[in-house]
């Protein structure tokens, strides 16, 4: 678990010219001292964390301080400090994400609007690895249609999704900061709560909008965290990233793209075809949520001490780790929950996608090994996942989930396979990742009775489990 789980306060990087660099980084009002009063920390700029923009706290939200640009920046404090929205200020958090875009990655590669012959391209890519799919799994095509997306793009298109996964943690602290005060004393200090929640919803705000601006410069599609955060039945590819992320592979760049989509194309059906799988995840995303717990002791004593002309208190309490995971049975088990459904996904997906790339490209071998690896060195997604929900996903977890659907397409087919998603209490579980071949091979009930049950329950005539339902949904009706 991250000790700053929420990525706030993060330090600037030292100044290449040492003393000498912190004397001119002081007069120009950098760092946390006085010429510094809102304290945001180290902000992320276009080289990550540290980068250009961290010894200016406002850099990322209002760009270069030149005098022409102050009544802006004002307004814009202004904007700030009156925001009375949810616990994240999402408009802050559009406007930083994209102006991190627009600053291009470490590697110098700014974003680009997609020309008509990218697009064509990933067109044709989608479309090729869906009929490759046909063959793999016995979901149908879940991509109405398919999108070449710039990074800012991107952005415009998952922001709700993240809305959705990072507003429960949020919530928590706005409401953790109301509640530190007694009962009686909460009107009189109205404007003062007021005042820290706006202050909460702008640094949750920055912070979540430099993490989606920096995952933007390196995610290759809508689905790479293995949570479907573009709009539903739609692939999409980012060329610009492709590019970059073919580039040194020694890869034809038309098979680079092919595979990609394959991964996009697979998790598409997936997430068509399972209606319940996307509100079991962000749901087991929102439990953890629940178990993040405020050290209100330390809550309290910001706010017994709080003065509206020192608003960094905020931030060095974020810093100094207030919000924290339960160590508790309820907590270890929404975590399990979240990391296990996460790595099924993304273990279904890689297995599949080898299977039908497997006899096609030659390339198939290495391009999975490069992605297996990019996610085990902890990569952009795993860190953004950090930053944003306190939560550090497990790559061994990945391994060992692609393993255990190999084994169960080896031992009952593709559709034995694929009909394990009919119901969340069917898939495996953590312990079952622990100890895969055990799971195939151990002894179960007939699996086509049970899928002739299913078939009946549904109302189906074919006998087997009919994926269009939605358990969940049925379960809570009952």
């Amino acid at each position: 678990m991250s000790d700053t789980p929420f990525g706030f306060g993060l330090p600037p990087e030292e100044p290449d010219d040492g003393d000498e660099g912190k004397k001119k980084d002081q007069q120009s009002g950098g760092g946390q001292g006085p010429a510094n009063p809102f304290g945001f920390g180290g902000l992320p700029g276009a080289g990550g964390f540290g980068g250009p923009g961290a010894d200016n706290p406002f850099a990322a939200m209002f760009g270069s301080l030149n005098p022409t640009d102050l009544g802006a920046a004002f307004q814009q404090l202004g904007q700030m400090l009156s925001y009375e929205g949810g616990p994240v200020n999402w408009d802050m958090a559009k406007q930083i994400a994209r102006q991190t875009v627009s600053q291009g990655t470490s590697d110098g590669v700014k974003d680009a609007s997609v020309g008509p012959a990218e697009r064509t391209a990933v067109e044709e890519a989608v479309r090729l690895a869906d009929l490759w799919l046909d063959d793999a799994t016995s979901l149908p095509s879940g991509a109405g249609s398919s999108v070449a997306w710039s990074r800012a793009e991107w952005v415009e298109a998952t922001l709700p999704a993240w809305k959705e996964l990072v507003d429960p943690v949020a919530e928590r602290v706005g409401t953790a900061m109301g509640d530190v005060l007694p009962e009686e004393m909460q009107a009189m200090a109205g404007p003062l709560i007021g005042m820290m929640r706006s202050m909460g919803g702008a640094m949750f705000g920055t912070q979540i909008g430099q993490a989606v601006g920096v995952l933007a410069g390196e995610v290759v599609g809508s689905t790479d965290i293995g949570l479907p955060l573009g709009p539903a039945g739609k692939a999409a590819l980012l060329p610009v990233n492709i590019e970059t992320f073919g580039k040194d592979l020694g890869v034809p760049k038309e098979e680079v793209r092919l595979y990609l989509a394959l991964r996009e194309a697979a998790h598409q059906r997936l997430f068509a075809h399972v209606p319940w799988l996307r509100s079991h995840l962000f749901g087991a995303v929102d439990g953890y949520a629940r178990g993040i717990k405020v050290d209100t002791a330390k809550l309290e004593d910001v706010v017994g001490q709080f003065d509206p002309q020192n608003p960094e208190q905020l931030q060095d309490a974020l810093q100094q780790g207030m919000f924290q995971p339960e160590d508790t049975p309820e907590q270890k088990a929404a975590l399990a929950r979240l990391e296990t459904a996460l790595a099924l996904v993304e273990g279904w997906v890689d297995a599949v996608v080898h299977a039908a790339a497997k006899p096609r490209l030659s390339s198939a071998d290495a391009l999975r090994e490069t992605l297996r690896r990019r996610r085990a060195s902890g990569g952009p997604a795993e860190q953004t996942f950090a930053t944003l929900i306190g939560l550090e996903l497990r790559p061994r977890r990945l391994r060992d989930a692609s393993r255990l659907w190999a084994s169960l397409t080896d031992a009952r087919g593709v559709d034995g396979r694929d009909a394990l998603w009919a119901h969340p209490d069917m898939l495996p579980t953590a312990t079952d990742l622990d100890d895969p071949d055990g799971f195939v091979h151990r002894e179960q009930m007939d699996f086509s009775e049970l899928d002739k049950m299913l078939g009946e329950a549904a109302g189906g005539s074919t006998g087997k489990p009919d994926l269009t339902k939605d358990p969940e949904k049925d379960d809570d009706d009952k």
